[in-house]
């Protein structure tokens, strides 16, 4: 070679490694793009318009992590077809700014089916409300405070969340401190300027003796108020869970898997479990108005061995069912009524499920079979059908943050419950709550609000959760089905990777003696567990838990 064409050699070799350095510091400090568009053309001669080659993917381990920097709420509309919210997630990646997932709230409504008009208007107001607050909060005070963090730092989001709700409840009885205040000093300026007022009291109480006597004369405690909810705080669950589809988007896994690793270790996630899904079958209010009042629903529960594809005549022949609540009044104080005019004492109720559950051994399953105050006969049906089926509260586990109480489930004595993601739920609570379950031998059930969304997170929910049953209702309606489609979904991907465990179904044997004042982790008796009769290894039935309504006392919520 001559020595000009040696000399032009080392000169593009020289020049070559000026652009690889160049390069190297505009992925670390972005100063000079033009150099390194230079660069990689001169490392790909054949193909100069390739600017994203192996040289690229090497340089973007030099770039910094993706980091929220925008969040967007907006009013939407559920599945039936209510005001809810709709939270976006937008994060800085190498640089750019990128839409990388919304979620869509499930609402829910403590209102009862036969509530009159006015209370029905007021109800669809507050909600309404509640969902532009969420969408002020979203918009304006939790996208400047979670700005510049990473999605994938989901401890650290909900904290941060947590924080702000705690500060809005606080705000809320500030507020409310001094309106009574003010109520109080106006009744008392009224008071002193009406003599006549001073008479009424004494009036009232001769009337009262008759009342005491009539409230000492219930047998169970009265039912419990509803929890009030913080209007806006379908924002702190949103958000939440917008986050965490955001963690997995950017990890570049499934939703569930993200969950899964939030909740436990890479080791131990070397198989995982489906849920079974709980499909009702019937609703047995609407096929008989005002007169079954014992069962609400039946639900069909495929059995473990099948998969979710399958078809579902195979599991026709024999069906689990399970009732549930019908939120009536009856007309005599302390007992329950299951038929129009049929009524039965919180004792006699026990012996009605007894003979129910042996003569259909193929339920295995009721969710809420008494009122949720009535612990002692929840301890007494436990004790009597623990090990034949799962005794399962729901209307007593709707508020997550109300379950905790000093690393303990404060729920009625129970096989498991019913979990919904609603309002200022997060998702670092349902991976407490559900560790503490699973720490406490309660199965998990994750169950969709009255008003669910299209949004199928629930389904991923459930499987990183670890949840044995997964409640979504009857294949009835679109944003019913992509919830069903999901689980097949992650059915097929679990099994294709070879991690699919199956399900496993045991009971729990109570003890004997019942202590309704304690914890469940207190009464327990050690681990003793029954394995699933044989004859419940096939197709079978599950039926929802049977109506638990007081008869004076009225809707259990």
């Amino acid at each position: 070679m001559e020595p000009g064409g040696r000399r032009r050699q080392q000169q593009q070799q020289r020049r070559l490694q000026e652009l690889r350095r160049e390069a190297t510091q505009y992925y670390q400090d972005h100063r000079v793009p033009q150099r390194m568009e230079e660069a990689l053309n001169a490392l790909f001669p054949q193909r100069p318009a390739d600017l994203y080659g192996e040289l690229a993917n090497y340089f973007s381990k030099f770039s910094k992590a993706p980091v929220i920097c925008k969040l967007v709420g907006r009013k939407v509309l559920d599945g039936v077809g209510q005001p809810t919210l709709e939270v976006e997630i937008y994060c800085t990646v190498k640089n750019y700014e990128k839409r990388i997932c919304s979620t869509v709230m499930s609402s829910h409504s403590q209102i009862p089916e036969n509530a009159l008009p006015e209370t029905t208007e007021a109800d669809e107001k507050e909600r309404n409300d509640s969902v532009n607050t969420a969408v002020e909060w979203v918009n304006e005070s939790l996208n400047m405070m979670l700005r510049g963090l990473k999605p994938t730092d989901q401890c650290k989001v909900d904290k941060i969340l947590g924080e702000y709700f705690t500060k809005k409840v606080e705000e809320k009885k500030e507020v409310q401190k001094q309106e009574e205040e003010e109520e109080e000093e106006a009744t008392l300026a009224l008071t002193s300027c009406t003599p006549s007022a001073t008479s009424l009291p004494g009036k009232k109480k001769s009337a009262k003796p008759g009342k005491k006597v009539a409230v000492a004369e219930r047998p169970i405690p009265p039912a419990e108020p509803a929890e009030s909810v913080l209007r806006g705080s379908v924002a702190i669950g949103g958000t939440s869970l917008a986050v965490a589809k955001a963690g997995a988007a950017v990890s570049r896994i499934p939703l569930y898997l993200h969950i899964a690793l939030l909740k436990c270790d890479q080791d131990s996630l070397k198989e995982m479990t489906l849920p079974l899904p709980m499909v009702t079958l019937l609703n047995c209010e609407k096929i008989s108005p005002a007169k079954l009042r014992l069962v609400k629903e039946v639900m069909l529960i495929p059995p473990v061995q099948l998969s979710l594809k399958q078809p579902s005549s195979q599991v026709a022949d024999s069906k689990k069912g399970r009732a549930h609540n019908t939120g009536k009044k009856a007309p005599l104080k302390g007992k329950y009524e299951i038929l129009t005019g049929t009524f039965k004492s919180p004792d006699e109720m026990v012996d009605v499920y007894v003979e129910l559950i042996n003569k259909f051994p193929f339920i295995i399953a009721l969710i809420d079979p008494l009122r949720k105050e009535d612990r002692q006969q929840w301890s007494n049906i436990c004790c009597a059908l623990g090990s034949k089926c799962y005794l399962i509260a729901e209307d007593a586990a709707t508020y997550i943050s109300k379950l905790k109480t000093d690393q303990n489930i404060n729920v009625p004595m129970c096989s498991g419950v019913v979990l919904k993601y609603i309002n200022e739920t997060k998702v670092s609570d349902l991976i407490e709550v559900t560790g503490l379950l699973d720490g406490q031998r309660h199965i998990t059930i994750l169950g969709s609000p009255d008003g669910e969304s299209s949004d199928d997170s629930l389904v991923d929910l459930a499987v990183g959760l670890g949840a044995r049953f997964i409640k979504l209702g009857g294949l009835s309606r679109g944003e019913r089905v992509t919830k069903y489609n999901r689980l097949l979904a992650i059915e097929e991907e679990l099994a294709k990777n070879r991690t699919l465990r199956e399900a496993n179904l045991e009971f729990i044997a109570f003890a004997e003696e019942s202590q309704p004042e304690k914890q469940l982790s207190d009464v327990l008796p050690p681990p003793k567990q029954d394995s699933l009769p044989p004859q419940l290894s096939q197709p079978a039935l599950q039926v929802h838990s049977l109506p638990a309504q007081h008869a004076d006392l009225g809707h259990p919520n």
